[in-house]
């Protein structure tokens, strides 16, 4: 009789944990289908995030309040003589060892509500399952996604943003929410202990900027391409940098009994764990990602079969986050970082059905994930069992994020500008003040650990602020762009676009980083020669001594492409203005300037054992090319058209001989649209 019951109760359960999941897909099919509607009628005003939010509170309301299991307490002890809560519980039943797992505190003393709270905790899901299953195809889509030609072109300004401003950050909040807590402790409005440790861990927390509903409404407008990059590289980075930073405040421990005092050393320590824990888990991510282009490129053949390399593929992503947990780094920068590296340099290697499915895998991972996690977030503000909600915190709260925020962003974009020919403006400090939204990382981080009472006044408080952001901010990001005449529509492709001032901006050597540019050097001459077939053959530009290596690692496909940059090469680099990739490649440029006189020029490649002054002249006179725009760089075969344009008085026209590449690719200018000719 005892089995029969035991396989009867496994048979339940089992059939309630199938109607919980049932829950969630019918919110993300819902979703979907709204979204559709949404973008149907081009309602802008919610966002698919929101919408998510929206149904999982009314699925929250209706589990609460609407929905009651029948009391069965036959089976229930209510009362057990143990001083303690164990994790681990094995209890002796006449010779027979039975174990029992903690699962926390029920429901306070209300004993006729257990089976209520049974079926909520069914929907409350392992915080575990958030790191280790959703958030990594999320991270990694915003890496591996990356538009690289405009991230790198904001290098300096996102780092800042994503470092600085969100250590600034969380020291604001952290000391405004210090004062706030003093206050209710002082009046008497506080029911624990709550620390300033605990206030700088919340200054952390919700540092983490997630914009996912404004960058999708940027992208959908067009708007301008430098403005999306900055708002994009900072929530991907300070992501990794929030989680890096809330570890180390974890870590912080003071010598002695009072383990919340400050201690210089103590402190010294936390800032080591930062470094250590970020920079282990970036040098983890992007030795993972060459280990896969290797694996790719040099030591198997998996071209040949699509689905053996797009699973590898995937494994060898996934796996980046769990080797950085269990390795005691962050899988979130980890796996950032091994999406970059991925998209550098692994995808070049893979096939074109590989290429395909990785992109639209993840894609679809990041949509999904992304959906469920705002969806849950809606069910918990009422299936959580442990809400604290404290009105005076929640005020301090939403003033302390503004007034971090604001610290982030209008400080460092006034120190930026001292060194920015292209300023960011004050139309476009307002609108990263208001995007600053959280979202799915802000939440991952406070749901981890709600055991404490200031833990749990925090988790409370970062839903509401999720809530007003995605909502709020979120549905007015049309308005605001409107208001602070921002403009949109701007193709991201163009070289050059118009500042919201009137005034057109300049590619010139000042906004072209030095170390950058040495950096592309090499990787362009010997890292992706290396690591892929794309590039020029190493045999061009490793020292005539290093001939037999160079040969040895040198791919016949890489002397097939040799003259051909990839796709990703020009997304990088050659539309940006800022860097000349002519000097490797028999080149053809084809310029406008102010007159709207065409312009064709050519240049032969230097190679290995070439003239070292050329090569930097070259790369400094297309640096102040930028005068001249738009201009397309690069190989090009530009179509004929009827369309002619005046030549100067005098010029002798002679046609161009095709380069040497053996293929070219085709690609059209707006204002250039005739066979290349050159002009003396």
């Amino acid at each position: 009789m005892d089995n029969v019951a035991t396989e009867r109760m496994a048979e339940e359960s089992h059939r309630q944990d199938s109607a919980n999941l049932l829950i969630f897909i019918m919110l993300l099919t819902l979703t979907i289908l709204t979204i559709w509607l949404f973008k149907h009628r081009r309602f802008r005003f919610l966002h698919e995030t929101g919408l998510a939010m929206i149904y999982g509170l009314l699925v929250g309301v209706i589990l609460r309040f609407g929905v009651h299991v029948p009391q069965n307490m036959s089976n229930v002890i209510p009362s057990c003589a143990v001083n303690a809560s164990p994790a681990t519980l094995l209890v002796n039943v006449s010779g027979r060892f039975f174990e029992y797992t903690l699962k926390g505190e029920v429901s306070r003393g209300k004993g006729h509500q257990v089976q209520d709270d049974e079926m909520l905790r069914k929907v409350t899901f392992d915080p575990e399952v958030f790191f280790n299953i959703l958030l990594p195809p999320i991270i990694f889509h915003a890496g591996y996604s990356l538009k690289r030609r405009h991230f790198f072109r904001n290098i300096g300004s996102i780092l800042a943003y994503a470092f600085m401003g969100t250590v600034i950050s969380c020291f604001v909040i952290g000391l405004t929410m210090y004062g706030f807590v003093s206050f209710m402790k002082a009046v008497g409005q506080l029911g624990g202990d709550f620390f300033f440790t605990d206030c700088l861990f919340f200054g952390a927390i919700v540092s983490a900027t997630d914009p996912v509903t404004v960058l999708a409404i940027f992208n959908e407008l067009k708007v301008d391409v430098d403005l999306y990059a900055l708002l994009f590289g900072e929530s991907v980075l300070n992501d990794a940098v929030a989680i890096v930073l809330s570890s180390s405040i974890v870590a912080y421990q003071p010598e002695g009994d009072n383990s919340h005092s400050f201690e210089a050393m103590a402190m010294l320590k936390s800032f080591g764990v930062f470094l250590g824990v970020f920079s282990g888990s970036f040098a983890l991510g992007v030795a993972t990602g060459v280990m896969t282009a290797l694996i790719s490129f040099e030591f198997t053949k998996l071209r040949d079969f699509p689905l053996l390399e797009t699973a590898l593929f995937f494994l060898m992503s996934w796996s980046t986050f769990l080797l950085a947990e269990a390795c005691g780094f962050t899988g979130v920068v980890a796996v950032l970082f091994c999406g970059i590296t991925q998209a550098h340099y692994t995808y070049n290697n893979l096939s074109p059905e590989s290429q395909d499915r990785t992109k639209q895998l993840f894609e679809l991972l990041n949509f999904l994930a992304e959906n469920f996690i705002f969806s849950y977030m809606g069910l918990t503000l009422f299936s959580f069992q442990s809400h604290v909600f404290n009105p005076l915190f929640i005020i301090g709260a939403f003033v302390a994020v503004f007034l971090g925020r604001a610290a982030n962003i209008y400080p460092l974009s006034f120190l930026l500008n001292l060194g920015r020919k292209n300023k960011i403006g004050s139309n476009f400090q307002h609108v990263m003040m208001f995007a600053g939204l959280r979202g799915a990382m802000t939440f991952a981080l406070s749901i981890r650990d709600t055991a404490t009472y200031a833990r749990q006044m925090m988790f409370s408080t970062t839903l509401l602020i999720v809530f007003f952001t995605v909502w709020i901010c979120g549905g007015g990001t049309t308005p605001m762009l409107s208001f602070m005449s921002i403009p949109v529509g701007v193709d991201s492709d163009q070289d050059s676009s118009v500042m919201a001032d009137g005034l057109q901006r300049r590619n010139t050597k000042h906004e072209s980083a030095w170390p950058f540019r040495i950096w592309y050097n090499f990787d362009h001459n010997y890292l992706k020669p290396l690591l892929t077939h794309s590039g020029p053959p190493l045999t061009a530009t490793l020292p005539a001594c290093c001939g037999p290596l160079a040969r040895c690692l040198t791919s016949p496909q890489a002397y097939e492409n040799e003259g051909q940059l990839r796709d990703d090469d020009m997304d990088l680099i050659l539309n940006d203005g800022s860097f000349d990739a002519g000097f490797m490649y028999a080149d053809v440029t084809v310029s406008t300037d102010a007159t709207r006189s065409r312009t064709v020029s050519s240049s032969r490649s230097v190679r290995g054992g070439g003239d070292p002054a050329g090569h930097e002249g070259g790369l400094e006179r297309e640096l102040v090319a930028g005068e001249r725009e738009p201009a397309t760089r690069g190989t090009r075969l530009v179509l004929p058209t009827d369309e002619r344009a005046e030549e100067p008085p005098g010029a002798v026209i002679l046609p161009l001989p095709p380069p040497p590449s053996a293929t070219l690719r085709a690609a059209l200018t707006p204002d250039v649209e005739r066979e290349p000719r050159l002009q003396f």
